[in-house]
């Protein structure tokens, strides 16, 4: 973000969605009633089998054109790969599981590129169709608008035990269907009810992402912190240290632009903390507020929290009550 500001902005007529606000994917006009969404996004492993690695890192990449409201169509894998220290059979796991993941989003893989590195790193650039006149983007949130959120929150902390040893690959079995499940069905329930604002949580965590909501809109939003859906165990494992680099980085990002008023210090971390192939943050009206509900339980959304809401921007950009 920091760099990205520093950056001369692109300037195009049918450049509908750019760098400026730092949504979720670029939009580009095409004509009157269609538009492309385009995003990328890839990461190193998180879990140790190839194959799911592969859908979770394809779920979070597709996860930024469902949150524009788009429809996926095409994808291009990018890969790091160190081939002498180990078997290409990894690598056609790791391709298999995020082509199964693009195939589930009705998308079709239509090449990649990769190179030599160190370590194992992939992802996707996808790109989706969307009509011009009906773009989710995150500068869109106006006071009074609920929030909703789509998965719970501790992806981050509980791949981190993981990775540790704190806990086995069985225990992250609830996490990783969060994270590989697509968020085709918040998109779903938005575009079906006609909500215009909306994130998806990852990198910056849940507190970061409605940061940049706020402050594209000139809002603030408001957060029940006691409301948000935790996996289990998380608070548990945060206690034991097991948090990722990331919250710290949100934390220090918005300083006094996040005030929590007698929020537990570490639900603070947790709610800072970086997400995966997170859930949609999603503003809505709040007489379409059971409407959308309604329709995320319909699309079988993994949470439909209802976790605060948008208020007339003040000193605080987030709040955390």
């Amino acid at each position: 973000m920091q760099v990205l500001r520093r950056l001369p902005p692109a300037n195009h007529p049918d450049l509908l969605v750019g760098t400026s606000s730092f949504d979720d994917a670029g939009v580009f006009r095409i004509d009157e009633h269609t538009a492309l969404v385009q995003t990328l996004d890839f990461f190193p492993p998180l879990v140790d089998d190839p194959f799911v690695f592969g859908q979770i890192a394809a779920a979070n990449a597709l996860s930024d054109v469902y949150a524009m409201g788009g429809v996926p169509l095409t994808a291009m894998n990018i890969v790091g790969f160190p081939d002498k220290e180990l078997s290409s059979d990894v690598l056609v796991d790791i391709l298999r599981g995020g082509a199964e993941r693009v195939q589930a989003a009705g998308a079709v893989v239509v090449g990649g590129h990769s190179v030599r590195d160190t370590e194992i790193k992939f992802g996707l650039s996808v790109t989706g169709r969307i009509d011009p006149k009906r773009i989710i983007t995150n500068a869109a949130a106006k006071p009074g608008d609920r929030l909703v959120l789509t998965k719970p929150i501790g992806s981050g902390v509980l791949t981190s035990a993981c990775k540790k040893g704190a806990i086995n690959e069985q225990d992250l079995a609830g996490a990783v269907a969060v994270m590989i499940h697509l968020n085709r069905s918040g998109c779903d329930a938005m575009v079906d009810v006609g909500v215009i604002a909306a994130t998806d949580i990852t990198g910056f965590g849940l507190v970061g992402h409605a940061f940049e909501m706020a402050d594209a809109a000139g809002v603030t939003v408001e957060i029940d912190a006691a409301s948000v859906p935790l996996m289990d165990r998380v608070l548990e494992l945060a206690g034991d240290g097991f948090l990722t680099r990331a919250h710290k980085g949100t934390l220090d990002h918005l300083g006094d632009r996040l005030m929590a008023t007698n929020v537990d210090p570490l639900l603070v971390k947790v709610l800072c903390d970086a997400q995966t192939s997170g859930g949609l943050l999603i503003c809505v009206a709040p007489e379409r507020t059971d409407d959308l509900i309604g329709s995320l339980k319909q699309n079988d959304a993994p949470a439909c929290a209802v976790i605060g809401e948008v208020t007339t921007g003040g000193p605080h950009a987030v709040r955390l009550t």
